[in-house]
């Protein structure tokens, strides 16, 4: 199948592949860099005013870096957060990564069932096997009807 015929694939070889990433304008690493400066010049400015005769300005500074601190790390922890689907090989590869925790589950393509967990906005069930898992987080809810589509036709074709 030529990469035409796909949206969101990108296809190389016998090998489809979906991939499906929160959009982030600021990656972890350069968010390091962001709160290292800010670190920088807080508490030069706390310093300051602790030199000069204001003593709890500085205890502030540490305790407004400490909270901005926490909300870059929970921010980090989840920017690479993604779903990858690929077909190849006769066989359909999801893989789930959600805070570091990462998940991967195969299915065989002539047992696979892709529809709506509830209905045509929600997430895509994948299932076969007995096994079942949702994607579809990173796309908008009303492509997600077009993503499923996708994968079936993927399916059909393999």
């Amino acid at each position: 199948m030529s990469n035409s015929v796909f949206r969101f694939a990108t296809v190389s070889g016998q090998s489809i592949q979906w991939f499906l990433k929160r959009n982030c304008s600021v990656t972890p690493g350069q968010l390091g860099w962001l709160y290292a400066s800010l670190c920088v010049v807080s508490l030069g400015i706390g310093t300051l005013f602790w030199l000069h005769g204001a003593p709890m300005v500085l205890p502030f500074a540490w305790l407004e870096l400490a909270a901005v601190g926490f909300a870059f790390m929970v921010y980090a922890r989840h920017a690479t957060d993604g779903e990858k689907i690929a077909l190849q090989e006769g066989r359909l590869v999801v893989e789930l990564e959600n805070g570091g925790h990462y998940e991967r589950t195969e299915f065989l393509p002539h047992q696979v069932r892709i529809e709506p967990q509830t209905g045509d906005r929600s997430l895509i069930e994948v299932s076969g096997q007995g096994r079942s898992v949702r994607v579809g987080r990173y796309v908008r809810p009303e492509l997600r009807a077009a993503l499923a589509r996708e994968i079936r036709m993927a399916l059909r074709g393999a």
